[in-house]
């Protein structure tokens, strides 16, 4: 499946074409100490043959905690760089509808603040919406401005904030966020 938008940014499923650049996001996210949000467990791979094996990994892992999720790459098109990983998790357990929610996505650190994030989250909603879903669940830490400025430009409202009990946060307090996806309306 590829979805293509006006960034010039297209989704892609994961496949070994791009095995380098995976391993490469890794290690600038590593290098500038970030999150793997929405990046399927990344941070525990060795290899990209590793990391492409998120179903047996990830359920292996969490065991019934496990929720089938959809792993795309963020790719530019006009010179297939690899600037973003997303994925859509579904159904929400009790644990990702109170801090996790459905989506979660990470920017590679060299292509920040160049609207790739907004752009991601919105090509996820139409693959969202294609399904059927009306509406999705996005977290974030309470001072993640990026994030919560990504969320709020497409279309997130806030449902509350609410203290990290599972240690997910860096500063103790996730916000909670519903975007529609514009099939509820």
């Amino acid at each position: 499946m590829k979805v293509a938008h006006k960034k010039n940014l297209a989704l892609l499923r994961p496949t070994a074409e791009y095995s380098a650049q995976v391993m490469a996001f890794k290690e600038e996210l590593l290098s500038n100490t970030d999150d793997f949000d929405g990046c399927a467990g990344l941070e525990d791979c060795a290899s990209f043959e590793e990391w492409i094996r998120f179903e047996e990994r990830l359920r292996a892992k969490y065991k019934e905690g496990y929720v089938p999720s959809e792993v795309f790459l963020a790719v530019r098109e006009t010179d297939d760089r690899l600037v973003g990983i997303i994925d859509y998790r579904h159904p929400l357990t009790e644990f990702l509808m109170r801090f996790g929610g459905n989506i979660g996505y990470s920017v590679r650190p060299s292509e920040r603040r160049k609207g790739y994030a907004s752009e991601m989250l919105r090509l996820m909603l139409d693959i969202c919406r294609s399904y059927g879903v009306k509406r999705v669940l996005l977290t974030c830490d309470s001072d993640n401005t990026a994030s919560r400025k990504t969320i709020l430009k497409t279309g997130g409202v806030l449902e509350n904030e609410i203290e990290d009990t599972v240690g997910l946060s860096k500063c103790g307090r996730i916000q909670r966020y519903w975007i529609s996806t514009g099939l509820d309306t």
